[in-house]
């Protein structure tokens, strides 16, 4: 399983040096919904990253503070 992990790694950080060929990867690996989820998570990240309030993320990306929660608590495991 550890190989497969760090090809997928591997092939999106090639992929990632397009834009556009990036974008096909993740539409062909993931359905609408976990692409959504994933760019929504991201955006989550990037505002705690930034100082936000958890509230404030929830309320501005119009999400639940459980799934900001989950993205803080992601941050202080690292």
């Amino acid at each position: 399983m550890k190989n497969s992990k760090r090809e997928l790694l591997a092939l999106i950080q090639e992929a990632a040096k397009d834009q556009q060929m990036l974008d096909l990867l993740l539409n062909d690996l993931l359905s609408p919904k976990e692409y959504e989820e994933i760019s929504a998570r991201v955006q989550i990240v990037k505002k705690l990253l930034e100082g936000d309030v958890q509230r404030e993320v929830a309320e501005s990306l119009g999400v639940s503070i459980v799934t900001v929660t989950r993205g803080a608590r992601t941050l202080l495991n690292k």
